[in-house]
């Protein structure tokens, strides 16, 4: 499952999904992607479906793998990941070095187990105003689900997770 990153930093108030969806489709993949949030209706450990949860590794745009599978993110450790694989954009940037996303921090909403924050994640990521709270992950940390507090009108990384997977029927 590829783990990418929409081709801006968006503060709070985003449309996330539709974004990932559509930056998908316009990359060129087939494939079904969504916000790596939680959301008022959805827990970020949930977003990916319970069949593909253990057998299919995380991995950047280029196929480099980031986590040997999605719960792997979720047990506890914050989603430590290896710094040395890039994390890329729907467009092929590096956001770990790109200048496009001068802020080196991606928002979640999640405890480090993947478990919506309400009081933290924007107000289901609808504003961007600037006493308004969301919870994000500096990747200096290494870690995806890093647990600061910063407020909704930065701008940051928002990642996407490719959750249709569909095998080669050749096999």
């Amino acid at each position: 499952l590829h783990l990418v990153a929409l081709n801006s930093p968006f503060s709070g108030d985003m449309r996330a999904d539709f974004q990932c969806f559509q930056q998908a489709q316009q990359a060129g993949l087939s494939a079904t992607y969504r916000a790596f949030l939680s959301s008022h209706l959805q827990d970020l450990a949930t977003v990916v479906r319970k069949t593909d949860r253990y057998h299919l590794p995380i991995v950047n745009l280029k196929g480099e793998t980031l986590f040997n599978n999605w719960e792997f993110i979720f047990n506890g450790n914050g989603g430590q990941f290896n710094v040395h694989v890039p994390i890329y954009s729907f467009d092929g940037r590096n956001v770990m070095t790109d200048p496009s996303w001068p802020q080196k921090v991606i928002w979640h909403g999640s405890t480090a187990n993947g478990i919506r924050l309400v009081s933290n994640y924007c107000e289901a990521w609808h504003t961007a105003d600037m006493g308004a709270m969301g919870q994000a992950s500096p990747l200096k940390t290494g870690k995806l689900l890093d647990q600061k507090v910063f407020s909704c009108n930065n701008k940051f990384i928002v990642l996407c997770i490719e959750i249709s997977f569909i095998s080669d029927p050749q096999g």
